[in-house]
């Protein structure tokens, strides 16, 4: 487990203690069905629910004897419970109680991920609509395109967060499935009562068929669902780094400790602000990417089961949800707490002297009768002008004979018109319902 970036309540699902307490529910919803179908008498299994006892380091213990924690678990709750501990685990085999407590910790980590989208999928929409007019420059290749604005960056933001959510709520469905089948899932030594009974209990559906296990192609859409989701975060994480560097300087994440400490940005250099928070939030997402790659390989295990999942899924399924529960805090606080600078966008945006509004005047001349292809020609020359040696663009073409025969002085005034240029933002910010 990352102890570094663990939050303590969803740190405390993935404890030992909480796998243990779970595992001993279904031990104990599965005796009660034995008991319903007379199997065992009602008043041991009473006797076990009143009784029964996790104690860890003893369950530890006995473990680092006989090298097996299903049987180590058993062993130490049937010490608490006494005589009537030999009906725990009756007719189940290990991953008849692992499989079907397993669904309960990811969904309690679902719902913890859930809370958190939520919460960014609320900040992006407030300061998507506070930037919502908010002009800057689009840029394409990393070169200026053509204006947007940045309330619409984060509207896009907001848009793919409401995906990751609906990803997640699938990914929470997938995984809420149990199995108490047996060995080989044949029901061979179990009566398929006592699954239906437990799942029912623990608001599980039963796996329709299984092996020993439940498949694990479920457990990779949930592990694929934190992954896409970080990217995401990683995604709007690389291009906060990216526009606050030094030469765009047109957002800035937030620089400053807990009552009003300065944060140091460098060891050597006083005045650096690096995005520091945006960066960890990138190098985390690779970590949880690369555990939907070993979730992907534990879907194909060896006939009715093997063993190759049960380790890595023990680094992966607690990692993954925890490193996300992190870095979706982190980026709710850089979100809350970004500085934008608008000046500095507008001043980018119209650093190029009218240049990226090439494209409207070559619709207008267009409009007004020139081919397309020469149309493309004259502005390109006045572009590449302007680029190659530092001059107004839109000086170039208001003094261009063949540009005015064919566009009068209001029509061209018109291409340069930023307002016409995010004339649709309502009706964007419309369709994502802000």
């Amino acid at each position: 487990m990352i102890k570094r970036y663990t939050r303590p309540e969803m740190g405390a699902i993935w404890e030992l203690k909480n796998k243990y307490e779970t595992w001993l529910e279904v031990e104990i919803l599965a005796c009660e069905a034995w008991a319903e179908l007379g199997r065992i008498p009602h008043e041991a299994v009473a006797e076990i629910r009143a009784k029964a006892k996790v104690d860890v380091d003893r369950i530890l213990a006995i473990e680092s004897e006989i090298k097996h924690d299903m049987i180590a678990f058993v062993t130490g709750v049937a010490e608490t419970v006494g005589e009537v501990g030999k009906y725990i685990h009756y007719g189940m085999t290990s991953y008849d109680v692992e499989d079907t407590a397993l669904p309960l910790l990811l969904r309690q980590s679902a719902d913890i991920l859930l809370r958190d989208m939520r919460e960014l999928e609320a900040v992006l929409a407030e300061r998507a609509v506070e930037y919502k007019y908010t002009p800057m420059i689009g840029r394409t290749h990393g070169v200026h395109a053509e204006p947007t604005t940045f309330g619409l960056k984060l509207a896009l933001w907001l848009d793919e967060t409401r995906r990751n959510i609906l990803r997640m709520e699938q990914a929470r469905d997938a995984v809420s499935v149990g199995k108490l089948s047996g060995a080989v899932g044949t029901f061979a030594n179990i009566d398929p009562f006592v699954e239906r009974y437990v799942c029912e209990k623990l608001g599980l559906r039963p796996a329709p068929v299984s092996t020993q296990v439940i498949q694990r192609d479920r457990h990779a859409q949930f592990i694929g669902a934190i992954a896409i989701c970080a990217s995401s975060l990683d995604k709007f994480a690389t291009e906060i780094r990216n526009l606050q560097r030094t030469e765009i300087r047109e957002v800035q994440e937030p620089f400053g400790g807990k009552a009003g400490a300065v944060t140091k940005g460098s060891s050597a250099m006083p005045h650096k602000r690096n995005p520091e928070l945006s960066e960890r939030v990138s190098g985390l997402a690779r970590v949880m990417r690369g555990n939907s790659l070993v979730a992907l390989e534990n879907v194909a295990l060896w006939h009715e089961r093997d063993i190759t999942n049960s380790s890595p899924e023990r680094v992966i399924l607690p990692d993954s949800c925890i490193l996300l529960d992190y870095v979706l805090d982190r980026m709710i606080y850089i979100l809350r707490g970004l500085r934008v600078n608008a000046d500095r966008m507008r001043r980018n945006l119209d650093s190029t002297g009218g240049l990226v509004f090439s494209q409207q005047v070559m619709l207008a001349l267009v409009e007004a009768g020139m081919q397309r292809e020469r149309a493309y020609a004259v502005v390109q020359a006045h572009a590449m002008d302007a680029w190659d040696n530092d001059r107004n663009f839109r000086e170039l073409v208001s003094n261009d004979a063949e540009v005015l025969a064919k566009v009068p002085a209001t029509r061209l005034a018109e291409a340069f018109d930023l307002d016409r240029q995010l004339s649709h933002v309502d009706y964007i910010f419309r369709r994502v319902g802000l």
